[in-house]
């Protein structure tokens, strides 16, 4: 079945879902990388994946203390991927989103609740209809107190799932902002994509946040 195909029937059958369809609607300029984001003085940097990207980014975007938080690619064993590349399932890399901000307003430990709350840890390289190792759970870790922190929150979790944890805790590697398009992806295509509607609003309505 083509992408085509598969783009009609999410149309028809929007609980059925998946953002990976939006490759056959790039725009002409899809292949341009955001820019790193800015790490503004006495700021933290996480990098998270919780399978598809647009999901995560519209939430911690709305989090108090979140200066910013930009969809792209970690993980993987491919230099400046593309989502094409990412897609394929061959580079490694997961769909991630890095969250820069203030911990003086807000705790490395409350951007993991955040994070457990936010996807099903449980189910190992899948969140609903996306499946494909780059929507596995994973914290990328960006310092050695990071570490001991998310390992104390995955534990602390664990009582909150009926399933195991599967969320892997790694040493953050390269961080390659994704392309243009798929940042704030879900407030330029809520009345667009049905994947908005059907997907992501309902995580931010069972957050509370803004949709």
């Amino acid at each position: 079945m083509n992408r085509r195909t598969v783009l009609s029937l999410l149309l028809l059958l929007p609980t059925l879902a998946s953002c990976e369809p939006q490759k056959t609607t790039m725009s002409p300029d899809a292949k341009n990388a955001a820019k790193v984001p800015e790490i503004p003085g006495g700021a933290e940097v996480t990098t998270l994946g919780a399978g598809c990207f647009w999901c995560i980014e519209a939430a911690y975007r709305q989090i108090p203390g979140v200066y910013s938080a930009t969809s792209g690619y970690m993980g993987g064993n491919v230099k400046n991927p593309s989502y094409e590349d990412i897609c394929s399932g061959i580079t490694g890399h997961a769909e991630v989103v890095q969250v820069v901000f203030d911990p003086k307003k807000v705790s490395f430990e409350k951007i993991l609740t955040w994070f457990w709350n936010l996807h099903d840890p449980t189910t190992l390289n899948r969140q609903g209809n996306d499946v494909g190792d780059q929507y596995r759970s994973v914290i990328f870790y960006h310092s050695e107190e990071q570490k001991k922190t998310a390992e104390a929150s995955k534990v602390a979790a664990k009582d909150s799932f009926k399933d195991p944890i599967v969320t892997a805790i790694t040493k953050a590697t390269e961080y390659y902002p994704a392309e243009n398009y798929h940042q704030n992806y879900y407030n330029e295509n809520k009345s667009k994509n049905p994947y908005c509607r059907f997907v992501i609003e309902p995580k931010l309505k069972k957050l509370k946040l803004d949709h």
